[in-house]
Formats: structure tokens, sequence, C-alpha cells
């Protein structure tokens, strides 16, 4: 019985293994190996024809910590992440609240917040660069029936960060929002009129019910829109270039500037892996803090 047992066992480990191959080997080869890979060239200067590579350890991530332009961009990316996370999180939990109700026209409704999703990245920042041209876009056009001056929206410090993060609220929310009609549509009509009878107001139902509800689901949008953060480069290149002074960098940007406009790779590969770790750390803590404080239904 103890031989049979064992075998049994053994079984089911062998099995559970070949179904986890297939996953095990796709983050192998996209994931584990390219991150000890970038790690292993971050600790390698920068090669010439008269110098070639040498062994720097850690001093590529001591080069960036002493560099101005890092911090900066760094300071862009936090406050564009502070901004378009929360923001994106909230304008889609509206539009899936209101688009859920026993609205007119609702498939019309969900089909326009929906339809940025679709439009591809440059074409949606071509779009807005119709909308922020100065003197001929349709802000300035507006502005002007008010008698308001032509403003360079992507050409001021001030202001080219906040257009390239409306951009992206417009673009997310959308998408963000799919993801809560859905849970919306899975919360049990019991619910709304047991709180009827008891008399509660809407407002009173959608925090103390639904909002509970969706936290497996805002949890999930969270960690998606922070990875977005991180990872905005098609709209810069479009709409700002980074500039102007850096004023719209952000850091994937400036790792692209680094490796290949600057040609300096290993400097790009430890900007990824400082990103790599800040972003593990932040997923840790929203999974394993969040997540237990978490309603599953």
């Amino acid at each position: 019985m103890s031989a049979h047992a064992n075998l049994e066992r053994r079984r089911q480990a062998i099995y559970g293994w070949l179904l986890l191959s297939p996953a095990a080997v796709l983050l192998t080869l996209f994931a584990f190996y390219p991150s000890i890979a970038t790690l292993w060239s971050s600790m390698f200067s920068r090669g010439t024809r008269r110098k070639p590579t040498e062994f720097v350890g850690t001093e590529n991530y001591a080069d960036l910590f002493a560099d101005p332009t890092f911090w900066l961009v760094v300071k862009n990316n936090l406050f564009y992440a502070g901004v378009t996370i929360p923001m994106s999180i909230f304008i889609a939990l509206s539009m899936a609240l209101w688009a859920n109700g026993k609205i007119r026209a609702r498939g019309f409704v969900r089909t326009a917040y929906f339809t940025p999703t679709v439009l591809p990245m440059i074409a949606a920042a071509n779009l807005w660069l119709f909308f922020y041209t100065p003197g001929l876009g349709v802000l300035d056009q507006i502005g002007s029936l008010f008698g308001l001056p032509s403003v360079n929206w992507l050409g001021q410090p001030e202001t080219a960060l906040w257009a390239i993060i409306i951009v992206t609220i417009w673009k997310e929310a959308g998408f963000f929002m799919i993801f809560y009609l859905a849970a919306l549509q899975t919360i049990p009509e019991d619910l709304k009129e047991a709180a009827d009878i008891e008399g509660a107001s809407r407002w009173t139902y959608t925090r103390r019910i639904v909002l509970p509800l969706l936290m497996p689901t805002t949890l999930f949008i969270a960690v998606n829109a922070m990875i977005n953060s991180v990872k905005l480069i098609d709209h810069l290149f479009i709409l700002t270039k980074g500039g102007p002074s850096d004023a719209s960098k952000l850091i994937l940007y400036y790792i692209w500037e680094m490796a290949f406009a600057f040609f300096d790779a290993p400097s790009a590969a430890a900007m990824t892996i400082m990103v790599i770790a800040v972003l593990g750390i932040v997923a840790a803590v929203q999974f394993f803090y969040l997540d237990k404080r978490t309603h599953y239904q």
C-alpha cells in the first residue's frame, strides 16, 4: 500500500510538472534569462574600438545616481504614475457604474467609452497632436472663441507632461472600464434588492457593497496601471520626444535613448534592472498586503 501511494504521489508530481513546463519554458526564455543577462550586462563598461568593455561592478549604478537627468526622469515618472493611476481607475469606475445602469443607448455609451482603447498608440498620439498644435489645434480654436491666447501645450515645460498624462488617461480609462463592467455584472441582484428593502441610499449601497466586491478587480487594474506607467514610449516619440528640456521624459524613453541614441547599453541595462526591482517590490506589496484586505466573493 505504501509503495502504491508513493507511486501515485510521484505520478501526480510528474503530471503537475508537465502542466507547469510550458509556462516555465516561456518564463525562462522571455523573463528570467533576459533579466539575468541584463543584470550581467549592467556590470560592464561601455566598450569602444579603442577601449573594450571591462567589468566595473556597480559603477554604472553609481553613475546613474549621480546623474541629475536620471533623477529628473524619475521625478517625472513618479508624478506621471501618481496622476494617471488613480485618475484612470476613478474615471473607469465612474464610467462602468454609469454604463451598467439602465440608461438609454447603453450599448452606444459602452462602445464610445471603449473606442479609444482599440486605437493604436501611434494613431492616438497623432490624433492628440491635432488637438495640441498651437494656433491650429482644436484646443486653441476653442480657446480663441473665449478670447484666450494660443498655448504651446507640448512645447512648454509646465504643460508638456500634463498633455501626456491626459492622453494616457483618455487611452486607458476605457480599457479598465471593461474589467469593472464585467465585475459589476457578477454582483447578485439580491444584494441591491436587500439594500432597497433596508432603505439604503444609492451611495451607501455603492460604498458598502459594490466597492468592496470590486476590490479584486481594482487590485488587478492597479497592477496593470502601474506596469503601464513605466512602459510608455509610443506617445513620447510622436508628441514631445521627452522635451522640452526633459520635462516630459519618462524612464522607458530614457532607457531607449541611452541604449540606441547614446549607445550606452550598460547604463540602459542598469536602469532596466532598477525598474524591474521597483516593480517587483511594489507588486509584492500590492499582492501580499492589499490582497489580504481584499474581499473575494
